[in-house]
């Protein structure tokens, strides 16, 4: 059975955090505090099936990943 990794439904991920413990790259962006964001981008992702129609997720998404990288810099 191929691994669950990083699903673009919420079912899919949970499912496979139930299998296997959480989705590193899930912990990682948890880390940023860009989660919900990245949440919304993957149920519209799942939902709509092409990321065109998912553009004010994906800008929000990008907006909170560019400030949690400002100080960093």
């Amino acid at each position: 059975m191929a691994k669950a990794g990083h699903g673009w439904s919420r079912a899919a991920a949970e499912q496979g955090e139930a299998e296997e413990g959480e989705d590193p790259l899930d912990a990682r962006i948890a880390r940023t505090g860009c989660l919900e964001q990245h949440r919304r981008l993957q149920e519209c992702m799942a939902e709509r099936q092409d990321w065109r129609h998912c553009q004010e997720q994906l800008r929000a998404f990008g907006a909170c990943m560019a400030r949690r990288q400002q100080p960093q810099r």
